[in-house]
């Protein structure tokens, strides 16, 4: 939950850039010291994966490491916010609150009578619109006592979070999911001898879903939109911004959905999604840690196996048009000023990417880039700047993204002059060789620190096979990231930093309006 101080977006920010800035520094001196040993490290982590796919299109990737009696779980499902349908915005990210909420089997006590409640819950909730709608307050009073009364009693039927006190006391750790514009991923950890119990488990929570707790899971996503955009100022200013940025593809919308959407979604809406893209052939699983591959296949045929070979999703048609003019979007809210400024760039699969990626880093990574130095340090017009190089995701064309929070007694325009100094001198002026060699090192930093986290090996194997087609290309980012040379930044900094394909974001205080 939000706490008073400082703003939910802005502390994410910050911890963004905080995290950046942690990792760059701890890691990137060890490279420097022996960058030499980094590819033969990568061989030797590479040959220790096996993958494999089911007969129904369910693919594992498993990297054997016998290091510590402990295995990594990442089942990653390849959809996200531009898969959902118009109207139905937040769908995805709602489905993977109520993805741990148990089976027929597991969360209830008695499932035959729960089913019945849930119906009926269901039905109520229809009849309880129609009366908003209506506004007849005596009957919008009576229905809700009644399903307040339903609630209770399918509650008191359900076993709140049983699913994750089956793994707590097996011993697991990290149990999460996140759900972003391009996935959705589960995530957690058990002891190398629980591993049929997670594919017992794993499979059982997409075989025999039951999304209970649905009304209650609503409130709490329309909770966390209000704190995260609609009384956010930067929250809202994001919004904005997405929505001017794309006219077409889906990337506008927020992950979070619509405040309408998220109100008026209902449990059957969450299992149509669930039965187009929750299918074998859309579900990646990675398993890292001390286990025996050959173990793995036995109990993923056992278990995984009986998973129905369902058609393959559709997948997201819409194309982003070329921009042809900068685009720009005010608001005048109760707020620190910000400034905005994005970029249409490539998708992961391009290969300019790594390039995109390090000029990026070069502009706006940590208190050593560009940006900082120049906005914060020496101009002294902004109190932070940063930026992001794949908004809001990378799987299809996005946004390079800078932003600074305006510094006292300066204006977001004296911020956008001095950020578009910093870019035309990257567009005139070759980086030195030895600013690129800092982003490259802290590249390889950033790689190995996930390469040495069993979690988060298992995260990246997963999405870059789901992104990309093939696991393998994790291990060939520190080739594209070492041919990157000062021309092919500046030359990608020629074609990309132009006024047609710009979008501006001035978040104002309104005090000084």
């Amino acid at each position: 939950m939000q706490n008073s101080s400082p703003p939910g977006w802005r502390r994410w920010l910050i911890s963004l850039s905080c995290a950046l800035l942690l990792w760059c520094v701890a890691i990137a001196p060890v490279l420097a010291q022996d960058a030499n040993a980094i590819q033969p490290y990568l061989d030797r982590v590479k040959s220790k994966v096996t993958e494999f796919t089911l007969d129904n299109g369910l693919k594992f990737i498993v990297l054997e490491r016998h290091d510590a009696p402990v295995i990594s779980f990442a089942t990653y499902a390849d959809v996200g916010g531009v898969d959902e349908p118009d109207g139905q915005t937040g769908v995805a990210h709602f489905l993977e609150h109520l993805a741990f909420k148990g089976t027929t089997q597991i969360g209830t006590t008695d499932y035959a009578a729960e089913s019945v409640l849930l119906d009926r819950l269901d039905e109520m909730f229809e009849t309880l619109k129609s009366a908003r709608q209506s506004g007849d307050a005596d009957a919008i009073a009576t229905i809700e006592a009644e399903f307040t009364q339903l609630q209770d009693e399918a509650a008191n039927i359900s076993i709140q979070n049983q699913f994750g006190q089956i793994i707590e006391r097996a011993g697991g750790v990290g149990l999460n999911a996140a759900t972003s514009a391009d996935f959705t991923r589960y995530t957690y950890s058990l002891p190398s001898n629980k591993l049929e119990l997670w594919m017992s488990l794993e499979s059982e929570r997409f075989l025999d879903p039951v999304f209970r707790e649905f009304f209650k899971e609503q409130q709490v996503i329309l909770e966390e939109r209000r704190w995260r955009t609609d009384n956010s100022p930067i929250g809202q200013m994001i919004e904005a911004f997405l929505d001017a940025a794309y006219t077409t593809h889906p990337y506008k919308r927020p992950v979070i959905g619509y405040n309408e959407d998220i109100r008026n979604l209902t449990r059957a809406n969450v299992q149509d999604f669930f039965d187009i893209y929750y299918v074998p052939s859309n579900l990646t699983v990675g398993i890292v840690g001390d286990v025996d591959p050959r173990q793995v296949q036995e109990l993923a045929e056992i278990y995984f196996g009986r998973y129905t070979k369902r058609p393959v999703p559709p997948e997201v048609s819409e194309v982003e048009p070329a921009q042809t003019e900068t685009r720009s979007v005010t608001l005048t809210l109760d707020s620190e000023p910000w400034y905005l400024e994005g970029y249409h760039r490539p998708a992961l699969t391009h290969p300019d990417s790594a390039a995109y990626d390090l000029m990026s880093s070069i502009l706006s990574d940590g208190r050593t880039s560009r940006l900082y130095k120049s906005l914060v340090e020496e101009q002294q017009v902004a109190l932070g700047a940063s930026g992001y190089g794949g908004f809001p995701g990378d799987k299809y064309p996005n946004l390079i993204l800078f932003y600074a929070l305006t510094a006292p007694g300066n204006s977001v325009d004296d911020v956008a002059v001095a950020l578009h100094q910093e870019i035309e001198r990257l567009k005139t002026e070759p980086v030195t060789q030895q600013e690129l060699d800092r982003v490259k090192n802290q590249a390889r930093a950033g790689l190995l620190r996930t390469l040495d986290s069993n979690g988060g090996m298992a995260r990246l194997l997963v999405e870059y096979q789901a992104k990309t087609g093939n696991w393998r290309n994790l291990f060939t980012q520190l080739d594209r990231i070492a041919q990157v040379t000062p021309a092919d930044i500046q030359r990608i900094a020629q074609s990309t930093f132009t006024a047609q394909n710009k979008t501006v974001g001035k978040l104002l205080n309104s005090s000084d309006s």
